[in-house]
């Protein structure tokens, strides 16, 4: 049982992409079904994770039993998807949610159950009586009645929601804010840290007077500090909210304006949901009523558990009329719409593609990445990856698949799993893996070394071709370039023998695309592998991985110059 003891609200913020908890749950639920969730369970189960091939981490050396608390006492067991008392077991609505056809679906019942206070989260008696709530149901209602929100209104004003009876003040607060923005033109984000500020003053209002600033994580008990751990609180839960409620396929985002909004076609679906979700929590006392109600896969009732109503769907995207459909089950007729849906999706991608190829694109993806390094994006690690991949696209002829996931209106999702490249090339007698990041110093090179390495072997093994891998990232680490010099000189068996890792530093990827662009004829997959060919040649004549770097800008600057 978890203490709410702070006046925000919060949103479960591990793990931080939704679909990455399915592998998670699933192996807890495979190897340690029936045994307690004690500190060995936990210890052993981490132990378990940093060995998988889709967990990227090792988990905490100091505390391994904390860091299994964090993968699956957060989202997994707030969410119901999984029971651990008496012992770890399955629920059915994490059956659903690993096992099932729909994934997404199990997920929107879940996010409407979740409520504050509950049995999984009481409140400290400092606080009693300030939650009243069901945080993920409020929000779909604010972002109907608004019609969009901001990730800036998010942090400072959703927050705030911690009763449903607030709502109007909170949804008022906000219209307010957007008026008052406009007679800020120019100056937006000094204007948005003062309104920041004097919201965690008031909100706190009782603990500064009080001088309770101190957080858990500091001895800094300043004014300062405290309001810049609040803002990192609230930042955290605007972010958790924005990628769960995404997960759901009800959620459009706008990653330039940092907003979102409900799929045109999915308002009839928020609407029923507003209209026949109650929004008090129930059974905060009572554990076992809550975990009933909490683990079934069918409730609460969506728009589309109704075979009329997926009928009327499937009459919209369709070329069907009701005859036709009669007589079809709702399981099939769910099943019909996916396919209808995942059809409308490739097709998006399809034109996306070809868009692409022909260089219309070009300025855009070039002011992206611009952007993406000026802060301008929400989820920039995604967009990160999603523009690198119309950057390859558009820069050669091969066969291009990003990992990361689209939603069904053709838009960057969620980033790549851990167990995979986060693009990949596939051309006629070569493959090539790209990696991406944002990271830099120290941490670049711990996060992304060994993992980019890992990622290059199998895709290398999997295709039984000469394979070379590009890691691009604003700057490139002196650790992570001799990493990588290192590896392409050793023969390592895990990795293939040699491998041909490239790092570039995004300026340099640029420079790429805008030598294609400028190329007399489409450039063809030779020219790409004369490339990497003769940055692993500079590679190998190089005495360190300075000499290297200065091999690959030369390697850059005459790829295909007239």
């Amino acid at each position: 049982m978890a203490r709410i003891d702070n006046k925000l609200l919060f949103f479960t913020t591990s793990p931080r992409t939704p679909a990455k908890m399915i592998p998670e749950i699933q192996l807890l639920h495979e190897k340690f079904s029936g045994l307690s969730w004690d500190k060995p369970t936990q210890e052993q189960f981490i132990d378990e994770l940093a060995q998988s091939d889709f967990f990227e981490g090792k988990g905490s050396p100091a505390d391994k039993a904390f860091s299994a608390r964090d993968r699956i006492n957060r989202a997994p067991k707030a969410l119901g998807f999984i029971d651990l008392k008496p012992y770890i077991e399955l629920t059915e609505a994490g059956n659903a949610f690993i096992y099932g056809k729909r994934p997404q679906e199990i997920f929107l019942r879940q996010l409407l159950k979740f409520q504050l206070p509950s049995p999984y989260h009481l409140e400290s008696k400092n606080i009693v009586g300030t939650f009243c709530i069901r945080p993920y149901l409020e929000i779909f209602r604010l972002v109907r009645e608004l019609e969009y929100i901001t990730f800036d209104e998010f942090k400072i004003f959703a927050v705030q929601m911690t009763d449903y009876h607030k709502f109007e003040i909170i949804r008022d607060s906000i219209l307010q804010f957007r008026e008052d923005k406009e007679q800020n033109r120019g100056q937006y984000k000094r204007f948005v840290n003062i309104v920041w500020e004097n919201a965690i003053l008031e909100i706190h209002r009782d603990r500064i007077a009080a001088g309770k600033t101190r957080t858990r994580e500091t001895n800094d008990a300043s004014l300062k500090k405290f309001i810049a751990t609040q803002k990192s609180n609230m930042r955290d839960y605007a972010d958790a909210c924005f990628r769960y409620l995404r997960y759901t396929g009800l959620i459009s985002i706008s990653h330039k304006s940092r907003s979102i909004s409900i799929f045109a076609d999915k308002v009839i679906e928020v609407d029923f949901i507003l209209s026949t979700v109650t929004r008090d929590p129930v059974f905060i006392n009572d554990v076992d009523a809550y975990k009933t109600q909490l683990f079934s896969a069918s409730t609460p009732i969506l728009y589309t558990d109704n075979i009329d109503n997926i009928v009327d769907v499937l009459m919209r995207i369709g070329n069907f009329t009701k005859r036709e459909l009669s007589g079809i089950n709702l399981e099939e007729l769910k099943d019909l719409r996916d396919e209808i849906v995942q059809r409308h999706k490739d097709a998006v991608i399809h034109e996306q593609v070809a868009e692409i190829k022909s260089y219309a694109l070009y300025s855009e993806i070039i002011d992206t990445f611009n952007e993406i390094i000026s802060d301008e994006y929400y989820d920039a690690p995604l967009m990160f990856e999603y523009n690198t991949w119309r950057a390859m696209t558009m820069l050669d002829g091969g066969n291009i698949k990003g990992n990361f996931n689209f939603d069904d209106a053709g838009q960057p999702l969620s980033t790549a799993a851990g167990n995979m490249p986060d693009i990949e090339c596939d051309y006629d007698d070569f493959s090539l893996s790209v990696e991406v990041t944002l990271q830099a110093g120290q941490r670049q090179y711990e996060s992304e070394g060994e993992p980019v390495a890992r990622h290059y072997g199998q895709l290398k093994k999997r295709t039984g071709k000469d394979t070379y891998c590009l890691f691009i990232a604003p700057t490139i680490n002196p650790a992570t370039l001799a990493h990588f010099y290192g590896l392409n000189h050793l023969s390592i068996a895990l990795y293939g023998g040699k491998s041909k890792i490239i790092p570039l530093e995004l300026d340099q990827f640029m420079r790429l695309i805008e030598n294609s662009y400028n190329y007399e004829t489409q450039p063809v997959p030779s020219d790409i592998r004369r490339f990497l060919d003769y940055a692993i040649k500079f590679c190998e004549d190089a005495i360190d991985e300075n000499h290297w770097c200065c091999g690959i800008q030369a390697c850059v600057d005459t790829w295909l110059a007239s």
